[in-house]
Order: structure tokens, then C-alpha cells, then sequence
């Protein structure tokens, strides 16, 4: 005799808890199981270990997927305020760090406990260490065997995530599940990821492995404009990381230095007041003296400002605004922070997250064909469509 449920979600991430705590509110038997030791393993490393949860700029313009509209119903019904106020309810310190990005002021564990507490509330239960060996559906059940035994169910959410970081347990096993019930996945691919230059490359930029500085970085028609770091592998930083969700294979990536500095007029206002300084050492008060040093070889900068003519010093700066590198590759979903693409979303029901052709079915969270910008996005996709789908279930 299995076990039955009305409920099991598969995944015990930010989504799959939110799902559950939701979906039990109005008192129906709920599962979650996942194969993980801990819940919410995610969101533990997230953010440097504090979790950037949310985003106060959360809005659907900060998503990417072959259907921009779809994310709009679940974000505009459970926003970023609403999960401030839940925050805010367990009393959980917080700060904004930059561009909107909220993190917890102790640690990411104190949203996985208010997670477990909210499903404790209404008696969700939790399986860890916990896989699922088959999934069948017939009449108006699913029926899944574990490895501790057979469950029924009513419902089922798929919330187990993409391929991102293997290391905490990613699978993609999500898409399996996808494809058992014929419902289409698009192309998925490492996102929010550094990238990796060849070696003819790293032996050119090896010096500048440490270096950040302020950049614009653009690819395909979108910019990001905050920090690119230079490692011992490639480029990283977060807008390296931004911009990897727009790169292609064999893309070059334009990189505009300090654009928040109008360089051309301040090099010739020094010129004017300090024409004797050399060009690179007016350069390194404005640029890491690495960068200065490299770019120096590279385009033979040399002399005194006041050797530097209004067209030497357009050339350098124009330069400068649109430096160009062509990465090999990314490190790949070892490193990624998301999966890019997903369960494609005309198959699902927009305000439900259900499956279309497969009642009582629901995929949410990074499973999904959504995917956010860098900085607290993806974790507002995992609130709003893990809520979507539990007081969807709820009402039924």
C-alpha cells in the first residue's frame, strides 16, 4: 500500500519549499523530497554565504526567455515587497549592497530556516536523502516509486532546478521529467558564469589575473555596466557574469573602461595642468596600474601628456571604450549560477505554472525557461512562481 499525498513536490530549493508552504495552507497533505542532505543547499552558498535574495528592481525586464511575457503574471502577483515582508516578519536583518541587490546581514541559513519554519507551519512535510527512482501517471494520479518505497499523489511539482553547479546536487533531472511527459525543453546552456580565455590568451593577460575595474560590458545588443575582474582562467566580475547570458560561442565582448569618466576631457584638462606627468601615470589614477601597464604595450602609449596630441589622445580613448576580447568558452555549470533556457513556457499555464496538456502537473522555479540578471532576480522567479503554483494548488 503506498503512501498517499496531495501534494509532492520534487526539490527542496527556494522554489520547491516556497511551493510547499503554500500549497498546504489550506490543510492539504503536502510532500517535498530531495536527494540532498540539507534543504535549500542553493541558497546557502548564495551571495557569498548571505544570500542576495531579492532584488528591489525586480521586474520582468530583468528576465530572459523565448516568451518575455510569461513571467509577468507570477512577479507582478507576489513581488519583491512581499518577500521583504516575510523577511521582515522572521526578523531577519538585511541590507541593499549595490543596484538593488538585498542580502542578509548574518546568513543565507536564516532564509532556509524561515523556509522549513513557513512548511512546518502547515505541516508540509520534508524528505531528505530521498530520490525518485520512476514517475508514473494514470487516471487522476501520479504515482512515484522512491527508494524507501512507492507515494501517490494528486499534484506534482517539478522544483528540482537546471544543471547549475553539479557540486550541490544539480542533475537536470527536471528536463528528464519534461521529456517523459512530451513537453518541450529549449536549448539550455551555463548562464551568470565567468569565461575562460585560451592559452595564447591568459599567457598575454596573465599579468593582469587580480585586476577589477569598472567597465561597460556589451555582447549582442546588451550592456552591463559594473566591474570585470581578470583571473587566472578568464574574465569574471559581475558584468562578465551579466553579459555571459547574451554571449554566444565565438562572440567577442566589448569592453568600455571607466565609461562612468569623460577620460578625453580629463586627459586634456591635465594635459593643461600637469602636462609634464607621463600619459600612463595620469592613466593609473584613474585605471589599476596593472591594466595601465598592460594596455601601454599594447597600444605604445608613451611621453609626457603634453606630448599628446587632441588625436593621440582621441585614439586612446576611444580605444579604451571599446576594447575587444573573444573568450574561448565559459568554466560551464560547474560555476554557473543559473541555467540558461528551460521547460518551455507555452506549455504552461502563466498564472498557474501548470501543464497544459498534463493536469495537476506544474514545473516552477529555474527549471523553467526564465532566467534573471545577476543580483537577486532568479531568487524573486523562484518566490513568485513557487507561489503561483501553491495557492494555485490550494484553491483547488
Amino acid at each position: 500500500m503506498s503512501a498517499h499525498f496531495d501534494t509532492v513536490v520534487i526539490g527542496a530549493g527556494a522554489a520547491g519549499m516556497m511551493c510547499a508552504a503554500h500549497a498546504a495552507a489550506s490543510g492539504g497533505r503536502v510532500l517535498v523530497v530531495d536527494h540532498a542532505k540539507a534543504p535549500g543547499e542553493k541558497i546557502r552558498i548564495s551571495g557569498g554565504g548571505r544570500c542576495n535574495f531579492t532584488n528591489l528592481n525586480a521586474a520582468p525586464e530583468n528576465f530572459l526567455s523565448a516568451n518575455p511575457h510569461f513571467c509577468k503574471s507570477a512577479l507582478s502577483r507576489y513581488t519583491q515587497w512581499d518577500f521583504i515582508e516575510l523577511v521582515d516578519r522572521y526578523g531577519i536583518a538585511w541590507h541593499e549592497k549595490t543596484l538593488g541587490q538585498l542580502f542578509c546581514d548574518e546568513t543565507a541559513k536564516d532564509v532556509i530556516a524561515m523556509l522549513v519554519s513557513e512548511m512546518e507551519k502547515v505541516s508540509a512535510e520534508l524528505w531528505l536523502k530521498t530520490s525518485v527512482d520512476r514517475i508514473e501517471h494514470g487516471g487522476d494520479r501520479f504515482m512515484l516509486q522512491l527508494a524507501t518505497g512507492e507515494i501517490a499523489c494528486e499534484n506534482l511539482v517539478i522544483a528540482c532546478g537546471g544543471k547549475s553547479i553539479p557540486k550541490m546536487g544539480a542533475t537536470g533531472y527536471g528536463y528528464d521529467i519534461a521529456a517523459q511527459f512530451d513537453i518541450p525543453v529549449t536549448d539550455t546552456r551555463p548562464a551568470l558564469v565567468p569565461f575562460t580565455f585560451s592559452e595564447e590568451m591568459l599567457s598575454d593577460t596573465r599579468a593582469l589575473s587580480g585586476v577589477s575595474v569598472p567597465a561597460m560590458a556589451s555582447c549582442n545588443g546588451a550592456g552591463f555596466d559594473e566591474a570585470v575582474l581578470f583571473t587566472h582562467r578568464g574574465l569574471s566580475g559581475p558584468a562578465a557574469l551579466q553579459i555571459s547570458s547574451f554571449w554566444r560561442d565565438g562572440d567577442a565582448i566589448r569592453l568600455a573602461f571607466v565609461p562612468e569618466l569623460d577620460l578625453l576631457g580629463t586627459l586634456r584638462a591635465r594635459r593643461a595642468s600637469d602636462g609634464r606627468k607621463a600619459l600612463t601615470t595620469v592613466l593609473a589614477e584613474v585605471m589599476p596600474k596593472r591594466l595601465v601597464e598592460y594596455l601601454a604595450a599594447h597600444l605604445e602609449l608613451a611621453g609626457n601628456l603634453a606630448d599628446q596630441s587632441d588625436k593621440a589622445l582621441k585614439f586612446l580613448t576611444d580605444a579604451l571604450a571599446d576594447w575587444r576580447i573573444r573568450p574561448q568558452g565559459t568554466e560551464g555549470y560547474r560555476t554557473a549560477e543559473v541555467t540558461l533556457g528551460g521547460v518551455v513556457t507555452d506549455a504552461l499555464n502563466a498564472r498557474t505554472m501548470e501543464v497544459k496538456s498534463v493536469p495537476a502537473l506544474y514545473f516552477i522555479g529555474e527549471v523553467v525557461d526564465v532566467t534573471g540578471w545577476l543580483g537577486g532576480y532568479n531568487f524573486q522567479w523562484a518566490w513568485s512562481s513557487g507561489w503561483a503554483a501553491g495557492t494555485a494548488i490550494a484553491s483547488k
